[in-house]
């Protein structure tokens, strides 16, 4: 494998609520980045079709309001595999680049009418490689996605090395990081909803704990991207015109920042990585290596039913 190549960042922002539209959107995009030479590109958490940032303004007491978001949120959630995802591993595939996405994703194998919000992950054959579904969503989030079960922490083998991916504060958990660490993951993609300095300043440390490549992906969206019709729109300050400026970047394993952040606008960032460097952080200190400590601490994940 080449150790050296492209990488991208899609801080784009989704037709809200309209899968069809969106996935239109994140197609173009991965064409786009196929076509300047990326071997991987990573779009936002919850991408398709929006991040639901009404937990965060609606009561839960308004009911019939609620309700009724849900609902569209659901019609234009992804069951894996449909017709969207079958339309994003054929763009992937005609691109002949690696895709991880955020996406609202149902509960397929039961109901069909629980979320979780997830990620996808598909190899730059098109084909399907994987998903991780968010472990704990955080504070409002809890009254729209469903807890994932930690059978997803895994690193997938792929034309730009080993990919593993942890959504938003999930990179808070040091036992989350650790269980990825130890897939042997070499780029920890990042896909998120927090834009602040905190954040940023973790994600060079988590690069610098971790000895990876570290893409983090942020949603860029202004309140006129909600369509009128959703009543919510109006609980913003009248002065408002971001509801998130991005702050996407990408960062190597010393925690530097290599390209971006990109505040309040559109666009795909790139960066020209070496997996060598990896190599070169972890001579000095490897988390899961001879920094490990296996004979003072255990570390295990609690297999599922």
């Amino acid at each position: 494998m080449n150790k050296k190549f492209k990488i991208a960042s899609a801080q784009l922002t989704p037709v809200f609520l309209n899968k069809e539209k969106t996935v239109e959107k994140a197609c173009n995009a991965i064409l786009e980045a196929g076509n300047k030479g990326a071997k991987l590109i990573v779009f936002p958490e919850a991408f398709i079709s929006g991040y639901p940032d009404w937990v965060w303004l609606i009561p839960n007491s308004k009911g019939a309001e609620l309700n009724k978001l849900y609902v569209k949120l659901v019609e234009n959630a992804i069951s894996i595999p449909d017709d969207s995802t079958n339309k994003l591993c054929e763009a992937v595939k005609q691109a002949s680049i690696n895709v991880v996405i955020g996406i609202h994703e149902r509960n397929s194998e039961t109901s069909g009418t629980s979320l979780f919000n997830s990620l996808l992950f598909i190899n730059d054959k098109g084909v399907i490689i994987g998903k991780h579904r968010k472990l704990i969503p955080t504070g409002g989030e809890r009254l729209i996605w469903a807890q994932g079960d930690g059978s997803t922490f895994q690193s997938y083998k792929t034309s730009a090395g080993k990919i593993a991916g942890l959504i938003c504060w999930e990179n808070y958990m040091p036992l989350a990081r650790n269980a990825i660490y130890e897939t042997g993951a070499q780029i920890l993609t990042a896909p998120t909803w927090d834009k602040s300095k905190n954040w940023l300043q973790s994600m060079q440390h988590i690069a610098r704990e971790g000895g990876m490549f570290v893409i983090s992906t942020c949603a860029a969206i202004r309140i006129n991207d909600i369509p009128n019709d959703y009543d919510f729109k109006t609980l913003y300050p009248g002065e408002r015109e971001w509801i998130n400026t991005g702050n996407s970047c990408i960062i190597n394993p010393k925690g530097e920042i290599i390209s971006g952040p990109l505040e309040a606008e559109e666009g795909i960032l790139y960066a020209d990585i070496n997996l060598n460097l990896i190599t070169e952080a972890k001579r000095m200190f490897d988390v899961v290596g001879h920094y490990s400590r296996p004979d003072v601490f255990n570390f295990s994940i609690k297999p599922t039913k």
